[in-house]
């Protein structure tokens, strides 16, 4: 068991990167949709998933792509 919650940990940690790396953000989906992200999630099917304020649903972080800073 110690293993697995190693593991666990490590996945929570990568998460809270991504999440403080992406919320408030200016992204671009491929679809031409954009904006800020506003939320992110780890989906089980998908694996992590974004928000943009303004658009409903969920999106794949696969989809984005970060703004020229």
């Amino acid at each position: 068991m110690p293993r697995a919650k190693a593991r666990a940990a490590t996945i929570l940690a990568e998460f809270e990167k991504a999440e403080t790396e992406l919320v408030g953000k200016a992204v671009a989906l491929t679809d031409g949709k954009a904006g800020t992200v506003e939320n992110v999630w780890l989906d089980e099917f998908h694996g992590l998933r974004i928000a943009i304020r303004g658009h409903e649903g969920k999106w794949p972080v696969s989809t984005i792509k970060m703004a020229e800073q």
